[in-house]
């Protein structure tokens, strides 16, 4: 068995549906899958039944303990040379095992990552969103998934492998609920093992299907932020600060407003400059439109999460927040 591909699940059964279809698809072998149903109250038992004639498919369920802890129970149960850990929204193109097996003959790697796309079938809104977590125009260049990324690339827990042997000696992913991914690759660079981006291993990636989930999921990561600079104090560089900065900046902005009303113009630049890239990279002035909204929740809500946890961990000695707990995969 060359891959365990791993999936952990909170009420997604027809997400699941989606990715185990695209996973028959794929024009390379040697995989199974195991599903790791998270305390569930829509379980995907079924669909999972329905494709075990088609696939290597492993059906498991446990008490609600957060996607890292479900991650862990998975590999535990994995047979694989590597392991593939993959979000239940994503959907994988028909080569993307195939890119994998081609990346690691032409140069071996510990572990790896690969980017994410919008699909042409996603609603305009899914599309927005997606730009807004992948443009250089807003944090796509600090999560390193683009070409002029502005920070080392650090594998997400969406689309990340790792060979077994790694994952046992690094202990698998921490029981944090939010930026476990993260402390992960922190540890498999601090450990001295080969890591890379692998641009060919792309996967389409619903994301959150509005803007009031996807505030709440950015929310959580500049929780994180900060929960792991507690944890690892060299891990938070400069450009993570931009988010918060951004944040901060248009607070001022909108205070100076009834004052100087020019004081407006920066943010207003940027919003067209947003909806411009946006409009073009998806070919529709709806999807910049949306793009412009998304853009700015996303900004806003990793910058207010991130003072927030810096108000509450640093200045107030408190611990890790933990918010939304059984709705993480919301």
């Amino acid at each position: 068995m060359r891959y365990s591909i791993i999936v952990p699940v909170y009420n997604r059964p027809q997400e699941v549906e989606e990715l185990l279809e695209s996973l028959v698809g794929q024009t390379a072998a040697s995989f199974e899958v195991l599903l790791v149903e998270d305390g569930s109250s829509e379980p995907c038992r079924d669909v999972a039944r329905r494709f075990a004639d088609r696939l290597d498919v492993h059906y498991f369920y446990k008490d609600n303990s957060g996607p890292g802890p479900s991650r862990n129970y998975g590999a535990e149960r994995a047979r694989g040379d590597y392991l593939i850990f993959l979000d239940s929204d994503v959907v994988l193109p028909p080569g993307y095992l195939a890119a994998i097996d081609e990346e690691l003959r032409r140069e071996e790697a510990d572990a790896w990552g690969g980017p994410d796309r919008a699909h042409p079938s996603f609603t305009p809104t899914q599309k927005a969103i997606n730009y807004a977590m992948t443009s250089f125009f807003t944090t796509g260049g600090i999560r390193g998934s683009s070409a002029r990324r502005m920070d080392r690339f650090y594998p997400r827990s969406f689309n990340m492998g790792l060979r077994r042997g790694v994952y046992r000696a690094l202990g698998g992913f921490s029981a944090m609920r939010f930026g476990e991914d993260i402390d992960l690759s922190i540890r498999i660079y601090a450990a001295g093992y080969r890591c890379r981006l692998m641009p060919a291993a792309w996967v389409w990636h619903k994301r959150r299907t509005n803007l009031r989930r996807f505030f709440r999921q950015v929310h959580c990561s500049g929780l994180a932020r900060i929960n792991l600079y507690k944890r690892y104090p060299q891990s938070l560089k400069v450009v993570h600060l931009l988010p918060a900065a951004f944040t901060l900046g248009c607070a001022l902005l909108i205070l100076a407003s009834p004052f100087c009303p020019w004081s407006l113009l920066p943010l207003g630049l940027y919003c067209v400059l947003v909806c411009t890239d946006a409009a073009v990279r998806e070919h529709s002035l709806g999807v910049g439109l949306r793009a412009v909204a998304a853009s700015l929740v996303q900004l806003w809500g990793y910058g207010s999460g991130f003072w927030r946890a810096w108000w509450v961990r640093c200045v107030r000695g408190g611990g890790p927040i933990e918010a939304y707990r059984r709705n993480f995969y919301k």
